[in-house]
């Protein structure tokens, strides 16, 4: 869900060719989340191999992760660790709406209905440590930096940013911003057209920079301020925030008060002052290591094709386009380094 600011957030459009030769941790289990959600067959199942094996994130970890490459972008994939304690009250509730879900979904594939077959389906969608440890597999095969997080994968890929291992990280959500991403890209893993579910209705889904720096100065508050805004609006960590609080009054209130979370404490089942705290000080590593090596081809076509029912060709294609773009990137930088740039 992440936290519910965004219409208070100054944002801008960027093509990838922006991003040429930026480095980006990209909050994997973000991006695993719209694979499994998105890439479904016109029923809402996932795609998946003959032993019954899901799919769908392997396919979208491989062909967007090339899109990526081809396009000079160096992707670097963080993983979840051990969620705090106070977010379990939202993963129960999160797993509640899973199963409900996958019951819509059944009784729609039974009414005929694909459309909502489809759209429960979406919101069926789980992650399993099965699904994680092919996805890292895969990504390590293909010579990208997997970083395991000590906790939330979104505030290790925040810290990594903030220490300028890399230029930004990457996520739907806006909790980056609170974790103190300096920057931080939407739409990097979908981006493309799509359509809005439950409509007929196409759209143009592009690549969007968010820069602390603007939204802190645009909104006139500091880090501190925009932790509390979040937190009276509603996070992860206390869905639904504080009744009757939205972005505008969450705000006014953050810059009229010198201790907001003090009056509002009462009205929370959970420790507003953690969660502050969490988001200023969340639990990072800096025992990680940002290589991209050269991919091992056989390795990805015995694992996707052999094991998992790819089409060899496809693959194949995909391997010639992940080639290039690495001979890309290598002559850009030997031409850089021979400008002296």
């Amino acid at each position: 869900m992440g936290v519910q600011i965004g219409e208070l957030i100054p944002r801008r459009e960027i093509e990838l060719q922006k991003l040429y030769g930026r480095k980006v941790a990209i909050d994997a289990f973000n991006a695993m989340y719209q694979f499994l959600s998105t890439i479904r067959q016109r029923d809402g199942t996932p795609l998946m191999d003959s032993k019954g094996r899901i799919t769908s994130h392997l396919s979208g970890f491989f062909y967007r992760t090339i899109n990526l490459m081809e396009n000079g972008i160096k992707p670097a994939y963080v993983f979840d660790g051990k969620p705090p304690e106070f977010k379990r009250r939202e993963i129960e509730r999160r797993k509640e709406v899973r199963e409900d879900a996958e019951v819509k979904w059944h009784e729609a594939l039974e009414s005929g209905n694909l459309e909502e077959a489809k759209k429960y389906a979406m919101r069926a969608t789980r992650v399993n440590e099965r699904l994680i440890n092919d996805a890292k597999t895969l990504l390590e095969l293909m010579g990208i930096p997997v970083v395991q997080a000590p906790s939330e994968g979104e505030a290790q890929a925040a810290y990594m940013a903030a220490r300028k291992s890399v230029y930004a990280s990457a996520s739907q959500d806006y909790d980056s911003l609170l974790f103190g991403a300096p920057n931080l890209v939407r739409n990097l893993t979908i981006t493309g057209r799509r359509k809005l579910p439950g409509k007929n209705v196409y759209v143009d889904v592009r690549p969007e920079l968010v820069v602390l720096d603007e939204v802190l100065k645009e909104l006139g508050i500091d880090r501190e301020k925009l932790i509390e805004m979040g937190i009276l609006v509603g996070t992860d960590y206390n869905p639904g925030g504080i009744k009757g609080i939205g972005p505008k009054k969450a705000l006014t209130i953050v810059k009229r008060t010198k201790d907001p979370l003090k009056k509002y404490q009462k009205e929370s089942e959970v420790d507003l002052y953690m969660i502050k705290e969490f988001f200023l000080n969340p639990p990072a590593t800096d025992d990680y290591r940002l290589k991209w090596r050269e991919p091992d081809e056989e390795g990805i076509l015995r694992f996707l094709c052999d094991e998992r029912d790819f089409s060899e060709e496809r693959v194949r294609n995909g391997l010639e386009r992940l080639r290039k773009a690495i001979e890309s990137g290598k002559q850009k930088t030997l031409e850089s380094w021979f400008r002296g740039g």
